[in-house]
C-alpha cells in the first residue's frame, strides 16, 4: 500500500468518524444505522458501480458530498422558494468546507482540495463528466434506498418530484435505475416520470 493509497483511506475513515455522529438514524434490512454514515457509503458504492476508474477526488467527493448534513437543517431557513435555494447553496458550501477542512490536516494539495469543492458544490452539472457521476449517485441511492416509503407518503406529488430528480441525470443514470427493485405502484410512478422527460426534454 504506498502513501497515496494510505492517505485516501485515513481521509475515507475521517469522513465516516464524522457521519457517524449523526443524530438522525436510518433503518435498511432490521439494522439501524447514523443516517449520513449509511447514505454515504452507499453513494460511494454507486460512484464505483457507475465510475469504476474513478480518480482520487471524485472518490473524496462521493464520500464527502452530505458531510456535516444534519448540522444545518432545512427548518433553520425561511419557508418557501427562496428560503430553500438559499439553504441549499449554504448547505453544499457547508460540506465542500468540512471536507477541505480534513483533507488539508492529511496534507492534500489545494489543487486536489479545490476539485474536490467544485464536485461537491456542482459546479458544471451536465458539462462535467464526474459531477454527473455523483449526482446520478445521489438520485440512485434515493430510488434504491428511501424511494418506497416517500412515494407512499406523497402520492399526489411523487411523479412530479421523480421528474426534478430524473432530469438531474443523465441516460446512464436513468439506465441504472430502472435495474433497481421496485414495487408495481413504484415502478408505475418511474415509468410515468420518464414519459413526462421524454415529452419535455431538458
Amino acid at each position: 500500500m504506498n502513501d497515496s493509497t494510505t492517505r485516501l483511506q485515513q481521509a475515507l475513515e475521517r469522513y465516516d468518524a464524522y457521519n457517524a455522529q449523526d443524530p438522525n438514524t436510518f433503518e435498511w434490512q432490521g439494522e439501524v444505522h447514523p443516517r449520513e454514515l449509511f447514505l454515504s457509503r452507499k453513494r460511494h458504492e454507486w460512484v464505483l458501480t457507475l465510475a469504476p476508474h474513478a480518480d482520487e477526488a471524485l472518490i473524496l467527493a462521493a464520500r464527502s458530498q452530505h458531510i456535516g448534513r444534519w448540522e444545518m437543517p432545512r427548518d433553520s431557513y425561511p419557508e418557501g422558494r427562496i428560503g430553500y435555494l438559499q439553504w441549499r447553496k449554504d448547505l453544499m458550501l457547508h460540506h465542500a468546507e468540512h471536507s477541505a477542512r480534513i483533507l488539508r490536516e492529511l496534507g492534500y494539495t489545494e489543487p486536489l482540495i479545490e476539485r474536490v469543492r467544485q464536485i461537491i458544490q456542482k459546479k458544471g452539472i451536465k458539462t462535467d463528466a464526474d459531477v454527473q457521476v455523483i449526482e446520478n449517485a445521489l438520485c440512485l441511492v434515493f430510488l434504491q434506498y428511501q424511494y418506497e416509503p416517500f412515494h407512499q407518503e406523497y402520492p399526489d406529488k411523487i411523479v412530479d418530484i421523480l421528474c426534478k430528480s430524473l432530469r438531474k441525470m443523465d441516460a446512464s443514470g436513468h439506465a441504472q435505475a430502472l435495474t433497481l427493485d421496485y414495487s408495481e405502484k413504484g415502478l408505475e410512478h418511474i415509468q410515468q416520470a420518464l414519459a413526462a422527460l421524454a415529452t419535455k426534454p431538458v
